[in-house]
């Protein structure tokens, strides 16, 4: 009980954070989620199985955060599009500073890097970019409330229904309690939040809310594996403990940075 009181305190305080600072300015969010990219890549440095670590390389967490803000000031229309050649560049970068490391360089590292990048940086940074996509004349950022919202109704009904009705394993080798009782349950709870979101907001028709939330159910879940295939591979039940209850970063935003990229290319594609 202890644990779910913690779990609950937890998350509530966390989702007024992030909520407050969608309401706030798109710039309060953009502070919020760099802090976050940036404790995300120091828990992906402690869980990828290189060495040396890449936590002693400065390089390293310059290009990451530099590729969030890259990114996200480019979907904020603060940059211009050219600017995001950074983003290849830092690859580039990071293979030359490589090249130098002492005692021997290695490409696994550079893979480490690049995994981080696209893993953490880029997901964050189109998050930005979600605060005026498809707005309309409507200020408020509806699609990227949506996103957490519908992500955390998932994340919060598959666990209810599968700890009440859940008998066949999902991914037992990766996430053993899991269940794909639990994952339709999150899936039809997502699209009845979908289908208000469609009641209060004209942003999207009903069909393009409903395929949002298809979208948002199907990736959270394996954004939630592929965090859980990380840490099975470090061998760590949790990639950090920055939140009582629930872990590190990684742990709170594994579904939302998978889902991210999805949601923005959909939106972009309508």
């Amino acid at each position: 009980m202890n644990n779910f009181l913690t779990r609950t305190l937890t998350g509530a305080i966390l989702a007024i954070v992030v909520i407050g600072s969608i309401i706030w300015s798109p710039w309060a969010f953009f502070t919020v989620m760099g802090l976050l990219a940036i404790i995300s890549l120091w828990e992906f440095v402690k869980l990828f199985p290189t060495e040396p670590k890449a936590k002693g390389t400065v390089i390293y967490y310059f290009l990451g955060i530099s590729v969030y803000v890259f990114v996200s000031l480019t979907g904020m229309n603060v940059l211009n599009f050219a600017n995001l050649l950074f983003v290849v560049l830092s690859f580039f970068i990071l293979i030359a500073v490589e090249l130098f490391r002492q005692p021997k360089p290695s490409w696994i590292q550079i893979a480490a890097g690049f995994s981080a990048f696209i893993y953490i940086s880029l997901p964050f940074g189109l998050m930005n970019s979600l605060f005026s996509i498809r707005s309309g004349n409507i200020s408020f950022p509806w699609i990227l409330l949506a996103l957490f919202i519908l992500v955390w109704v998932n994340d919060v009904f598959a666990y209810l229904v599968g700890s009440v009705l859940g008998k066949h394993k999902l991914y037992p080798k990766l996430s053993p309690k899991k269940t794909w009782e639990g994952s339709i349950g999150g899936l039809v709870f997502t699209l009845g939040a979908a289908w208000l979101f469609s009641r209060l907001v004209s942003v999207l028709n009903l069909e393009q809310w409903l395929w949002l939330g298809v979208i948002i159910a199907v990736t959270g879940t394996l954004g939630d594996l592929s965090e859980s295939l990380l840490k099975r591979n470090a061998g760590v039940k949790d990639s950090g403990t920055l939140f009582p209850g629930h872990g590190g970063v990684l742990d709170r935003f594994d579904a939302v940075l998978f889902a991210t990229p999805f949601v923005f290319f959909y939106l972009y594609t309508l």
